[in-house]
């Protein structure tokens, strides 16, 4: 399981992989490699995904340069953080901290 510090250590643009996925969502929503940088810097692991592959991953909370929270998913391996997706939490699924998912309605 990864710490917040375990990012921090390497957080860096040069050490930061993007996945497609990761480029098309962060085009898509008008998120930079600058607010993913400053999420990790001030935000906390909320959900840990062990089971991930080829590396666990985990979501983050944290602000964006713009002082916007959002949501990144990454992983990472010893050197490389591996950004997977990035997005700004929407209310009707996250609760007012935006750390605890809503329940589904049934």
């Amino acid at each position: 399981m990864y710490t917040i510090e375990d990012f921090r250590k390497i957080n860096k643009s040069e050490n930061i992989i993007i996945t497609l996925h990761g480029q098309l969502r962060l085009n898509e929503r008008g998120i930079t490699i600058d607010d993913v940088m400053n999420a990790i810097n001030n935000g906390d692991i909320i959900e840990q995904y062990p089971d991930d592959f080829p590396f666990p991953s985990c979501l983050i909370l944290g602000l964006s340069v713009q002082d916007t929270y959002i949501h990144i998913v990454v992983s990472m391996n010893e050197d490389k953080i591996y950004l997977i997706t990035a997005y700004i939490p929407q209310k009707d699924k996250w609760e007012a901290d935006f750390k605890t998912r809503k329940e589904a309605k049934k």
